[in-house]
């Protein structure tokens, strides 16, 4: 990704200087399976912890590890992507009629207080719609490329990406109305929804992905990167990784296959109206 020069943005906060004792997650059945698949990738939060929006006590806080410098080049990097989703979006609700509102994204090291309560680097990179910010362990990143086999700057970019189209799902309503449909429903529909708003996101990354091509930003195989990513954070793969086999009712996220295809959906179209995987008659 050509991403060097450009601009960056305002909306970064970098909390790796310090985080928080006292982590609370919450419990239930198939926390475990959860929280596996959540320290690879984006889980809503407000679903890990059970949390209600207010921040709770953490304990005290204690020093952090400190950045190393391909940190703080990563920072530069993910300032850039961020502000690159600004712009994009931006420009695609006003032709609609609609404001964009910026997310604000958050760096940090080991656990960080969130609206959604305290998470931990396990919980990987997600978005809080209590705060409406994104947060993200830059470790992360070397899991993503060791771990999951999802290397190159374009993967980590469809990281953000990601979790920015879940603040536009927040933005449009779509994760309020998704949420409240969960908590009437049971385990297997309420699964099957938050695997369509999942998808709806990795729709959203490959929109703003396509944007980035037209503004010459993207290199050769940044496109294969960013499908490589999505699909080494399907459902299937992460559980068979994980637990040695595959639970479909359980999935959240959607299959390899449905990730890869949704982001190219919108990569292809680059049109933001053409991801209603809610009406959408398979998947």
């Amino acid at each position: 990704m050509l991403w060097r020069g450009q601009r960056e943005s305002d909306n970064v906060e970098d909390r790796r200087g310090m985080s928080r004792g006292g982590l609370a997650v919450g419990g239930g059945a198939g926390g475990l399976v959860i929280l596996l698949l959540a320290m690879f990738f984006g889980f809503d939060p407000g679903v890990i912890l059970n949390q209600t929006g207010d921040e709770q006590p953490a304990g005290n806080t204690r020093p952090a590890r400190p950045g190393s410098p391909g940190d703080d080049e990563l920072k530069h990097f993910v300032s850039v992507v961020l502000a690159s989703t600004e712009d994009v979006w931006t420009g695609i609700l006003r032709q609609s009629g609609k404001q964009y509102r910026n997310p604000r994204l958050v760096l940090f090291s080991d656990q960080v207080q969130s609206a959604c309560g305290v998470a931990g680097s396990s919980a990987g990179p997600f978005y809080c719609p209590g705060d409406q910010k994104v947060y993200i362990d830059l470790a992360f990143y070397r899991d993503l490329k060791e771990k999951l086999g999802a290397p190159g700057d374009f993967a980590q970019a469809y990281v953000i990406a990601h979790e920015v189209g879940h603040h536009l799902q927040k933005l449009l309503g779509i994760s309020d109305e998704v949420h409240a449909a969960e908590s009437r429903a049971g385990r297997t529909q309420a699964n099957e929804l938050s695997v369509r708003l999942e998808l709806q996101a990795d729709f959203f990354a490959g929109v703003w992905a396509s944007q980035a091509q037209r503004r010459g930003l993207l290199e050769t195989g940044d496109i294969e990167e960013a499908l490589n990513a999505a699909s080494a954070i399907g459902d299937d793969r992460l559980q068979r990784r994980t637990q040695g086999r595959v639970v479909p009712d359980s999935f959240t996220h959607g299959t390899s296959e449905q990730r890869v295809r949704w982001f190219r959906k919108g990569l292809e179209t680059g049109d933001f109206r053409q991801g209603d995987t809610f009406n959408a008659p398979s998947l």
